[in-house]
Order: C-alpha cells, then sequence, then structure tokens
C-alpha cells in the first residue's frame, strides 16, 4: 500500500531552461502518475501523447490518452491495474491499426466481439513477446476482470462468453502465457471444442502476428470455424470487404483535407476530426478511435465492452449541432467517484441518514419496483413451441403414447427470448437548487430503481453532475488573468461524479449514494456538457439497449459563464446536444423534471411537481420504455 500523503525531495530539469535544475515536492501518486505516462509513451513508440487521470477506464480520444485516477491511499491491485492499462493503451497504439481492422470488421454482435478479443491478444503477444514486464502487468488486470466477471465461478458454458474464452486461449497460444488462475475453469470448459473447431487455425494466425492485414484475414477463417462467419472461400465477400474498406479510405481521406484545411501539415497528417462532446478536434491515428474505451481491462469498473464501429462512426462524423459553445479551459474539470469526495465515516454516517427518510416511501416506491420487475422478468421468461416433428423429446407427452402406440413422438423448440441487454443511466442534476427534498427524494429512487434492476439482470449507473465552485472557479480566475476574453464560453469548472459504476454491484457502492445529503455539494449546473458524458459513457457500453434518465429541476445555470457570453448559452448548447441524441445516436432519453417544465427541451419527458412523485415517475417512464420496446417487436 502507497499512501500519497508523505513528500519526497525530486529534482527535475524544468523544460524552459536546458540545463538548470529546479527543485519541487513530489507526492508518491505524482511519481507514480509521472512514472505511468512516460512508460505508456516509450511502449507507443508516441512522445507527443498528452497522459492525463480521470475516474474510470482508460481511454483514448487522438493524442489524448486518459488513464485510471489513482486513489488517495493506493493498493498494490491498484498500481497493478492503472499500469495494466497504460501498458495495453500503448500496445494498442504501437501494433494497432484501425483502418486495417475495420475493413474486415463482422455484422454480427458475437462474432465482432471474438474478431475484437483475438486482435487484442495478437497486440498483449506481440508486447509480451518483448517485454516481460507488460505481461506481467497485464496478466495481473486479466485475474483481476476474471474475479470480477465471476469467471471463477462458472460452471457452465452459459455463463462465459466465448469471446472471453477466445481472448485467453488465443493469448495462451500465441505468446504462451497460461490464463489467469481465476479463469482457468472458465476457460477449459470451452477448450476442447475451440480446439478441435479452430485449433489449427489459431497456429496458423500465431506466424501472422505482425501482419495486422494477414492476421484479419485469417480471423475470417477463424470466425467461420467458429460456425460465427461466411466461408472465407466466397470471392464476393471479399470484393465487399474490399470496397468497403476502400470507401473508408477515401472518407477519412476527406475528412482529413477538410479538417487539415489552413491548419498546417501537421494536423492533416494526424487526421484530425471533430467528435460531439469535445472541445477541441482529436485525431485518429494507429490507435483507438476518438472516445473509445479501454474497458476489457476494467476489473470491477464500469464497462465491459465497447461501441459498435456503426455507432462510433455516427459519432465521430456528425454535423448535428454547431458548437459555437466551449470551455474556455477545461484543465480543471473533475470527473470522481463519491468516494474521493468524502471520508469512509462520513459516507456512512450519510448513508444511515438516507435509509431513515427511506423508511415512509418504502411501500409505495416498492410497490412500483416489483411491477416493473415482473414485466422485465416476464420478458426474459423461456418459452417453447409445441407438437413438433424435430426438436428436444417432449417428456411431458410421452404418456399419451403409452396410452396410445399409434401417436408419433412429439418434440419441442425453445423460443427464442427477445429481450435485449439493457444499461440504464441515472443522471441526476446536483445543482443548488436541489437542496433539500427534491435531492433527497432523488437518492432514495435511484437507491430503489438501482437494487430493482439489479434483481432483473439490467446494469444501472448513477451520475451526477455540479461545478466545484460557485460564480466561477479556477477557469474564471484563468480568463480573468488572461485579459478577460469576448466571449469566453463556459467559466466554470465540471464536477462529474460517480455514485455507481455500472458494472458495481450495488452493495458495494450502497453508501455512496448518500453523498447526495452533504453540505456543499450542490452547486451550479451546466446541463449539456453532463448530457454528453453521460451519452458517451452509454455508448461505450456493449449492451445491445441503453436508456439515459436525465432528473433536472430546471434549466442550466452557472452565473460566470452567463455574465460572460449570451444569455442563452447554456440552454442552446442543451437543447443542441438533446437534438443529436434523440435524432442520431443510438441512446434512448428520457427526461423528468422536478417542478419545472422539461418537456420543451426533451422529447420524451414528463414534468412531476412534488418531489414526493419521483420515485414513481420514474419507474412508470421505464416501464413505458419497455411496453413500447414491446410494442415495436409485436410491430415488426
Amino acid at each position: 500500500m502507497v499512501d500519497f500523503e508523505p513528500r519526497q525531495r525530486t529534482f527535475i530539469l524544468d523544460r524552459n531552461s536546458p540545463g538548470n535544475g529546479t527543485e519541487r515536492d513530489e507526492t508518491p501518486g505524482d511519481l507514480i502518475r509521472r512514472t505511468t505516462a512516460a512508460a505508456l509513451k516509450a511502449i507507443s513508440g508516441r512522445m507527443d501523447l498528452d497522459v492525463a487521470y480521470a475516474a474510470g477506464n482508460g481511454s483514448v480520444r487522438g493524442a489524448e490518452i486518459r488513464l485510471p485516477s489513482p486513489p488517495r491511499t493506493i493498493l498494490a491491485a491498484d498500481l497493478a491495474r492503472l499500469r495494466g492499462t497504460a501498458d495495453a493503451i500503448g500496445l494498442r497504439l504501437r501494433y494497432h491499426d484501425d483502418g486495417v481492422h475495420a475493413r474486415r470488421m463482422p455484422q454480427l454482435p458475437e462474432a465482432r466481439k471474438v474478431y475484437e478479443m483475438v486482435e487484442l491478444a495478437r497486440v498483449e503477444a506481440l508486447g509480451a513477446r518483448r517485454m516481460a514486464g507488460v505481461a506481467a502487468n497485464i496478466a495481473e488486470v486479466l485475474e483481476q476482470r476474471a474475479r470480477a466477471e465471476g469467471l471463477d465461478r462458472a460452471v457452465r458454458r452459459e455463463q462465459v462468453s466465448l469471446a472471453e474464452v477466445m481472448r485467453l486461449i488465443a493469448r495462451e497460444r500465441f505468446a504462451g502465457l497460461a490464463p489467469p488462475p481465476s479463469a482457468k475453469a472458465a476457460v477449459d470448459l470451452w477448450r476442447d471444442e475451440v480446439e478441435a473447431k479452430a485449433g489449427a487455425t489459431l497456429d496458423r494466425l500465431k506466424d501472422l502476428l505482425g501482419d495486422q492485414d494477414a492476421f484479419s484475414r485469417g480471423l475470417q477463417d477463424l470466425l467461420y470455424q467458429l460456425d460465427l462467419g461466411v466461408d472465407p472461400s466466397d470471392d464476393s465477400q471479399d470484393s465487399e470487404d474490399s470496397e468497403e474498406g476502400q470507401q473508408a479510405q477515401d472518407s477519412a481521406s476527406s475528412g482529413e483535407q477538410q479538417d487539415g484545411d489552413g491548419e498546417g501539415q501537421d494536423q492533416q497528417q494526424d487526421g484530425e476530426t471533430q467528435a460531439p462532446g469535445s472541445s477541441e478536434a482529436s485525431g485518429e491515428q494507429d490507435g483507438l478511435d476518438d472516445g473509445d474505451d479501454i474497458t476489457l481491462l476494467g476489473a470491477g469498473t464500469e464497462e465491459a465492452g465497447g461501441p459498435s464501429r456503426e455507432h462510433q462512426e455516427q459519432l465521430s462524423n456528425s454535423a448535428a449541432f454547431e458548437r459555437p459553445y466551449q470551455p474556455y479551459t477545461t484543465a480543471f474539470d473533475q470527473i470522481v467517484t463519491a468516494e474521493d469526495l468524502c471520508d469512509s465515516d462520513e459516507l456512512t454516517r450519510l448513508r444511515h441518514q438516507l435509509d431513515n427518510q427511506m423508511a415512509h416511501l418504502q411501500g409505495v416506491v416498492s410497490k412500483l419496483a416489483n411491477r416493473l420487475q415482473r414485466k422485465l422478468m416476464a420478458q426474459q421468461t423461456r418459452s417453447w413451441d409445441f407438437d413438433l416433428e424435430e426438436g428436444i423429446l417432449d417428456a411431458g407427452r410421452l404418456a399419451r403414447i403409452v396410452a396410445n402406440p399409434m401417436h408419433s413422438l412429439s418434440f419441442k423448440i425453445e423460443k427464442e427470448t427477445n429481450f435485449r441487454d439493457t444499461v440504464v443511466s441515472l443522471l441526476i442534476d446536483n445543482s443548488g437548487s436541489m437542496r433539500g427534498r427534491p435531492i433527497t427524494v432523488a437518492a432514495m429512487s435511484a437507491d430503489l430503481l438501482a437494487r430493482t434492476l439489479e434483481r432483473c439482470g439490467v446494469k444501472v449507473e448513477v451520475l451526477g453532475f455540479t461545478t466545484k465552485a460557485w460564480k466561477g472557479g479556477q477557469a474564471r480566475e484563468k480568463w480573468q488573468s488572461e485579459g478577460k476574453p469576448v466571449n469566453p464560453g463556459r467559466l466554470n469548472d465540471l464536477r462529474h461524479i460517480v455514485y455507481k459504476g455500472a458494472d458495481a454491484p450495488w452493495r458495494r457502492v450502497r453508501r455512496n449514494l448518500g453523498l447526495m445529503l452533504r453540505e456543499g455539494i450542490l452547486k451550479e449546473n451546466i446541463d449539456g456538457e453532463a448530457l454528453l458524458w453521460a451519452h458517451e459513457r452509454l455508448i461505450a457500453r456493449s449492451e445491445q439497449r441503453r436508456i439515459l434518465m436525465v432528473i433536472s429541476d430546471g434549466a442550466p445555470v452557472d452565473d460566470s459563464t452567463l455574465s460572460a457570453n449570451p444569455g442563452n448559452t447554456l440552454e442552446k448548447h442543451l437543447r443542441d446536444v438533446i437534438a443529436f441524441i434523440e435524432n442520431r445516436s443510438p441512446v434512448e432519453l428520457v427526461a423528468i423534471g422536478i417542478g419545472h417544465d422539461v418537456t420543451r427541451y426533451y422529447r420524451r419527458a414528463v414534468t412531476i411537481m412534488d418531489a414526493e412523485d419521483l420515485g414513481g415517475t420514474m419507474m412508470r417512464q421505464l416501464t413505458a420504455l419497455f411496453d413500447d420496446e414491446d410494442g415495436r417487436r409485436g410491430g415488426r
């Protein structure tokens, strides 16, 4: 365990004064961040990377890298996760080409997952062959992930994803690295079948690790042998892939010329494109797509998958809204977990306070929660077609054969369930106007909803948004010190709070929701950027259906920003973001306004005048969404 409090004196060179040594205080935490960033740059071979630290998983946006922020007191597991994530990003930037990868990307979701995982194993194997330390770091994170995903408890194939298994088997075949101890039994459930069907192909792929184009072509054979792809000998399929790849390259070239106009030759080479939700253009180069999360290494954290390529392109290429709005600076923005804002004892006290206030609401909201649970469970119920000529022998109808031997045998087949994997994100306004009863009821409702959806197998995350200061913070101070430029954009420091990650069990994070009751947390609200943040987290998820529910009590307000910009700056940005999500994104958006009419912003919205109605309204809105899903399936 490393405590970040003690400080040590570190002698460093001042970049602005070559040859002159300067002395500064550096905590162990600073040292870990600095050395991790240096190692990532060395592994990737790119010194131009901008490495920052924030809550959540690692991600890449052009040359901007986000790594998991280490906690104040860092344990060995935290350090292993940080190093393993950094090494994985570095290897992918060095050995992976997105254009080559996309050229033969399969369409079926399961095939795509296997395709992604085996490519990940290729990249990791190349790094492991050259750097034993990198292999050890990633192995430690894989062990954490295996335990978090419950692979150590798997006893049937249905409990284990084929894609996860293929990554570990391919990694073992390519680099001689055994699966993590917690995943060994899960891998053995699939090993015989995989070896029988595709063992020879995996051996051939081992010889192609250095040639990504040939490797991705060989992956088509692998998918076909696993009954996940088309026959690779089909020439028409190859020609289609070639055409799609050429179109993608042409499109990318066109985008580079447009984005590079007037920006200089370096930006043209980087191929920078503008992505919704970012304040600056972000490049793509030999690495992950803009906004890609390194979620495959996120043991015990939010996501366990990535956005589909269609969704990435849709978000990256969208011109859904003009954006004169931009932050003056994002240097002081903050994405934190609840634990980082409050010590353990106070979180426990606040949770006890929340529990005391939940007693009288438990009955009413629980009834609605049970109704939602019954609806969700009914959609997941298995059903059968009976009296068929082939299928599984129907033992329940054998008695009539005994009674009358002239009856033929009866068979049954299980119907395909229509229920789609779903994740729900609750984005709660943590502004000062929510203080008192509204924020208390919001915390209670989020708590009950999280428990209900978890029982139904639906993952849910709870997020909050506010600012770090009233009437501007360090961003405003920076603006003032730089001469107060006209129309500076947002002049406050964002604080986005993760109360519960989608993959975190409720019992582990139940204390966090009490933080909403803490004095001083609730300040101002900048809804547009918070909505984009929550949206991007959902887009990075692998679930087929993603629902974003916003709970707010008013329009966006930040006095510092509004005093230096046109009065409709924040509201216009919010409207543009909503229009983008509702019209161009796969995320389903619903809003609940407390004492404020949000129907003028959101297409699917409801306004309540009493905070006590919030829990029931949340349940009804979610129930309506699932009713709509049933209707759409029936119509099809």
